[in-house]
């Protein structure tokens, strides 16, 4: 048994951990005087929160940081198994959170993109087909839904037919996160009631009260590091400004555009940090999963690092005396 000092997801706390036959374990217990202390920090496995598992090999995230992962756009019979498969995992189970296909007007984004895989895109024409597509998929287990409002490649959903999706996905208790591209998008999400943008606006810098606006109402995911020097610009500043404002921030990655990591992405922190998050707002917006929880990856942080990329599964070999 050693002591340990560990991140609960808010501040850092001391406990115990200890090694069991299957996995290291721990404990929130005062720690007794005198017992050994392991080397660093403590913090559950990290969530990427913005994924399309379809795009990569899956199977590599058993060997990653990531404990929870929220895929943004697939085929939900597809997600549904992957989640299943993935989870179960002893050694490192993930918990996969999905949304299933995008809902987009008929010939909307990513409609026509090759990378799309079969069954991950529900177009959607009027209200009625809008209340059909948000019951069939909460029926099929997704923990959120995605709507595509990406005006620069096509057409996107008229505000009532926006406000439709959200109420009924209200109703099912799903928080709708959009994909808000092109002029305006990322405004109109957040006045039709969008709970999450997938992306941080990139299309205009947002003024100081659209910023505000968007830091009472809604969280946005980084996803940064995918865009050319002059929408990362824009993105930065925006994630700059917003986090200054209270503005919540979720670490996420679009995993499967393009070569992206099937773990930490070191681009994306560093673009978080130009952004203005300091140690403890980055862990936050990692949101470990409850180190406390059985079964939890736990990752040390070695003595003097405060970058989560040098993060590393903490092992029995860690507590040799």
């Amino acid at each position: 048994m050693h002591a340990a000092t560990y991140f609960d997801g808010t501040r850092w706390r001391d406990g115990v951990v200890e090694a069991t036959a299957e996995h290291v374990r721990l404990r929130a217990e005062t720690p007794a005087p005198g017992l050994p202390r392991v080397p660093g920090g403590v913090v559950g496995g990290f969530t990427d929160h913005h994924v399309h598992l379809q795009l990569v090999d899956h199977a590599l995230l058993r060997t990653s940081r990531l404990a929870r992962v929220d895929d943004l756009g697939g085929n939900p019979a597809v997600l549904r198994e992957l989640a299943v498969h993935t989870s179960a995992t002893p050694d490192h189970a993930v918990e996969v959170r999905y949304a299933g296909a995008f809902l987009t007007p008929p010939g909307g984004y990513p409609s026509d993109r090759d990378w799309a895989p079969a069954g991950s895109v529900r177009e959607v024409a009027d209200e009625a087909a809008a209340v059909a597509a948000v019951d069939e998929l909460a029926a099929a287990g997704v923990a959120l839904l995605k709507v595509a409002g990406n005006s620069t490649a096509g057409p996107v959903f008229a505000d009532a037919l926006v406000h439709a999706i959200v109420e009924r996905a209200d109703a099912h208790g799903l928080p709708v996160v959009v994909h808000a591209e092109g002029p305006d998008e990322a405004q109109r999400a957040v006045r039709l009631g969008a709970a999450r943008l997938a992306h941080a606006p990139f299309t205009e810098r947002l003024d100081e009260a659209e910023v505000a606006r968007h830091a009472a109402s809604v969280s946005w995911i980084s996803t940064l590091a995918i865009h050319d020097p002059a929408a990362l610009r824009i993105a930065v500043d925006n994630v700059r400004r917003f986090h200054a404002a209270g503005g919540t921030v979720l670490y996420g990655t679009d995993m499967g555009n393009g070569p992206t990591p099937v773990d930490l992405h070191p681009a994306e922190l560093d673009a978080l940090r130009r952004a203005g998050l300091d140690d403890a707002a980055l862990l936050r917006a990692l949101a470990p999963v409850d180190p406390l929880q059985p079964g939890a990856l736990l990752l040390l942080l070695p003595d003097g690092s405060t970058d989560p990329f040098d993060a590393r599964p903490l092992t029995a070999a860690d507590l040799k005396v």
